[in-house]
């Protein structure tokens, strides 16, 4: 055990009155002693094995965990086996069976907040279990990897007891204890433990990562959390410009950003140029890395995880994997089925100080089914057993496979429909009945779409004035956008888009302009805004006809907006969706004094036939010269 030790001028050598074995250090465990275990790929494993295998320890320890990797061991069923009591702030892969065979209790609460329930004494610590690198020659050692709560803990313990392990990189920032405050000193030789999600070429899952990172600006401040979906969307963004971090927890996943120059952290407004986070959960690669290098700043736990600092960065983004949301906004992200997985951690916090943050964006994101495919992660309402671990109140970005929805500030109608939108299609019937039932969405609404939100159809586009639009297909949930753009139209604007003065659209007639079903309906709205507080500034539609092969069309364009170009770039973007459809040709019926139409129709192909039909005058817009 103490191999490494034997060489003269070792880090180690003014320390060896504290310098044991394992099962020296333990001897000073007591009945009933609260025990706390390093936290990640730093848990201090030789600790933890020698701790079980120690038949004279009494049985009634209780071991405390925020986040272990490789705390148990197994029998041949592969069940977990362990001779104590252990309670948990997260419920890891590794810990989930355990929780399973009653061997480990969940305590759900903000992982910020357990420094100072530790110091409180509600979460008493009797004895710290942690892993470390050789002291300095000023006798401080690293708590490298893991920061995390380890300091709080450490604080609080009788007794510290701490594996020095060569390979631990010695981190910067507020990663340093001093000997003077560990009582034993337990030389080790073995790789750091590692830490590599498999990732992921799933259609879905790719899908998801495009459009989080879709939301994700230049200047941008991340926190990513542990889930597959969050990391794969980093892949995407290596394209943006002065993102910075700061985060719980990082992963290998940053390091691309870095080599390519677009991680700067130079729009940070709290310690800019710097990567902050509290923990590193990665390989060697990442270890490497983070070893002495000063733009890494490791802090506690507390300090990572403080609202008013996360709501002080510049455009603040914090992404999050859910297991479950009901059609009013409310999210489990540490139940699902009654089942435990992960936890709280630092969710509550980030999402909280990044909504605060000025362009700050929090992003729930998840599959929309189960792996399997059979139960759909959009729910009527949560089920017994998932617990609202977001209230509604604080969710904002609801990303799936089927697009993207923006919830914060809108009524349950709203989000009832956005979010059955993003649920696979064969779900969508049984969830919007439910919805009609719990009254969520009125009874005479219809439910059309059951295809995916075409995102490659988005285009953002300059009209001839200077300001840039995005077109994008319209759905269900703008209606609300559309009835006010109606509303912005004068009355000469209505009578043409119409054929009658009306004062208020219906909600059949908002709805036939935006829930379409994009097989033989289909919309484009023109938008302006960021997507939290977007503008519908103009409509654009058509409705095929089988028979012939055309599609009646018909546009609305704010007043504001009339004569910039933005009519014939809608219907350029409609003719270009048109075409790839294979249909022939638009038509529309007009009144004689809209000469604007006839313009746009003219602009739009050189085969434009015009005919009068009584007070109306028809227009038909040939993609090809032929009939």
């Amino acid at each position: 055990m103490l191999s490494f030790y034997s060489k003269k001028n070792h880090p180690l050598d003014p320390y060896k009155d504290k310098v044991c074995t394992p099962d020296v250090a333990l001897d000073g465990l007591r009945s009933g002693d609260h025990v706390f275990v390093g936290t990640g790929c730093a848990a201090p494993l030789t600790l933890l094995r020698a701790l079980e295998s120690r038949k004279s320890l009494p049985a009634d320890l209780e071991l405390l965990h925020f986040f272990t990797i490789q705390a148990f061991e197994h029998d041949d069923q592969g069940q977990s086996t362990t001779r104590f009591q252990h309670r948990t702030f997260f419920v890891g892969s590794d810990m989930r069976q355990a929780v399973k065979q009653g061997l480990v209790e969940y305590v759900p609460m903000p992982i910020g907040r357990v420094p100072e329930m530790m110091a409180l004494g509600r979460i008493p610590v009797d004895v710290a279990l942690i892993q470390v690198s050789p002291p300095d020659a000023f006798g401080f050692v690293s708590l490298g990897i893991s920061v995390d709560v380890i300091p709080a803990a450490v604080a609080q313990a009788r007794l510290v007891i701490a594996e020095v392990n060569p390979a631990m990189p010695r981190t910067l920032g507020e990663s340093t204890l001093h000997v003077s405050r560990i009582h034993h000193l337990v030389p080790v030789k073995a790789p750091i433990t590692e830490f590599a999600p498999e990732p992921s070429a799933a259609d879905e899952v790719q899908r998801i990562a495009r459009y989080i990172a879709g939301i994700i600006e230049d200047g941008s401040t991340l926190q990513i959390g542990l889930g597959q979906l969050a990391h794969e969307a980093l892949q995407h963004l290596t394209d943006r410009k002065d993102l910075g971090i700061h985060s719980d927890v990082i992963s290998d996943a940053i390091v691309p950003l870095l080599e390519n120059g677009c991680l700067t952290g130079a729009c940070k407004t709290s310690q800019p140029f710097k990567i902050v986070t509290s923990m590193a959960l990665g390989t060697r690669r990442l270890y490497d890395l983070v070893d002495q290098n000063p733009l890494f700043s490791f802090q506690p736990i507390e300090v990572v995880c403080n609202p008013a600092t996360i709501a002080a960065q510049h455009k603040m983004v914090s992404i999050a994997q859910a297991y479950a949301i009901d059609l009013t906004g409310q999210v489990c992200v540490d139940q699902f089925e009654g089942e435990f997985y992960s936890g709280l951690g630092s969710q509550g916090d980030f999402f909280r100080g990044a909504a605060r943050s000025v362009g700050g964006k929090p992003i729930i994101c998840m599959t929309s089914t189960t792996p399997d495919g059979e139960t759909s992660r959009i729910r009527p309402t949560l089920l017994a057993g998932e617990a609202a671990t977001l209230a509604r109140t604080d969710v904002h970005y609801v990303v799936t496979e089927y697009g993207i929805a923006y919830l914060f500030g809108k009524s349950i109608r709203q989000r009832a429909t956005a979010l059955i939108e993003l649920a696979h299609p064969k779900f969508r019937p049984e969830l919007f009945a439910q919805a009609q039932v719990l009254g969520y969405i009125g009874p005479n609404q219809t439910l059309h779409n059951l295809r995916a939100y075409p995102m490659e159809e988005e285009q953002t586009v300059t009209l001839k004035d200077g300001r840039t639009v995005l077109l994008r297909p319209a759905m269900s949930s703008d209606a609300q956008g559309i009835r006010e753009l109606f509303h912005h139209l004068s009355e000469e604007d209505v009578y043409t888009r119409f054929f009658r003065s009306v004062r208020g659209l219906s909600d059949a007639e908002v709805e036939r302009l935006c829930n379409v079903n994009y097989e033989n309906e289909v919309a484009f709205v023109a938008t302006t805004g960021e997507r939290e507080a977007e503008q519908i500034v103009a409509q654009s539609c058509y409705f095929i006809n089988p028979t012939s092969n055309l599609a009646d069309t018909a546009y609305m364009v704010h007043p504001e907006w009339q004569g910039s170009g933005l009519g014939s770039a809608l219907q350029a973007c409609m003719v270009a969706h048109a075409k790839k459809r294979g249909l022939r040709g638009f038509e529309a019926d007009i009144l004689p004094s809209n000469t604007r139409m006839m313009r746009l129709a003219r602009s739009g192909s050189p085969h434009v036939r015009v005919t009068e039909d009584g007070s109306t005058v028809h227009i038909t817009i040939l993609f090809q010269g032929n009939t």
